[in-house]
């Protein structure tokens, strides 16, 4: 997942940073209504945490803008406030799911992965396609039952085929969920990352398709 943090408090942003990163996120942060705005313009992102109180003005009031805009990006509020007039507002706006300061980043993160599974219609905690097992809360993948250890950015891309096996992944739509806006992409990233996954899970499993990109092997 790439996520987007809106948080002005530095302290409280690197630490969903870190925290979120740990668990296998490439996760961007900015501290403004402007800059969220300007982000969410520019970068498809698997979800944001939206902080309610920010320098520039409301959260809701970019929460309101970003629905407006018909972007179904899934977005979990964050807020000091706890009265329930304040939960209900952010949800009346648009908001997947509300989280009340201080939180711990293991619930956080599972909130996450929880409205980004029903924002993509899945069920399962897990990701299946033939013999691969995807489990995002564990970041743990096996292959007929056996564990494959895969570095951050193999599993970044495995995930993001498996979400939608049939549909096809530009090199682009790749590199946007592998890499945030401080990191070098050197400009054969993403088939390196395919090169690796196809010795580790099956060299049949990911599937070139010309001038377009990837996708998982039709079963």
């Amino acid at each position: 997942m790439r996520i987007l943090v809106v948080e002005d408090d530095p302290v409280i942003a690197d630490a969903v940073r870190v925290g979120l990163m740990l668990g296998g996120a490439i996760v961007d942060c900015v501290g403004t209504c402007a800059d969220a705005l300007a982000a969410v313009s520019t970068t498809r992102f698997s979800a944001i945490v939206l902080d309610i109180m920010l320098p520039d003005g409301s959260g809701i009031d970019v929460l309101r803008e970003i629905r407006a805009g018909k972007e179904t990006i899934p977005v979990l509020l964050l807020t000091a406030r706890d009265e329930i007039s304040d939960r209900v507002s952010g949800l009346d706006a648009g908001a997947d799911d509300y989280l009340v300061k201080p939180f711990d980043l293991d619930e956080l993160a599972a909130r996450l992965r929880a409205i980004t599974r029903r924002s993509g219609g899945r069920t399962d905690a897990c990701l299946v396609h033939g013999a691969i097992r995807v489990d995002p809360a564990e970041a743990a993948v096996t292959v007929n039952g056996s564990p494959v250890p895969l570095s951050r950015r193999e599993f970044a891309v495995l995930v993001a085929l498996m979400e939608r096996p049939g549909v096809i992944r530009s090199r682009s739509e790749l590199e946007e969920r592998l890499y945030g806006w401080d990191d070098d992409v050197e400009s054969n990233a993403v088939e390196v990352h395919i090169h690796h996954l196809r010795n580790k899970i099956g060299r049949e499993t990911i599937e070139t398709v010309r001038g377009l990109g990837y996708r998982m092997r039709a079963i």
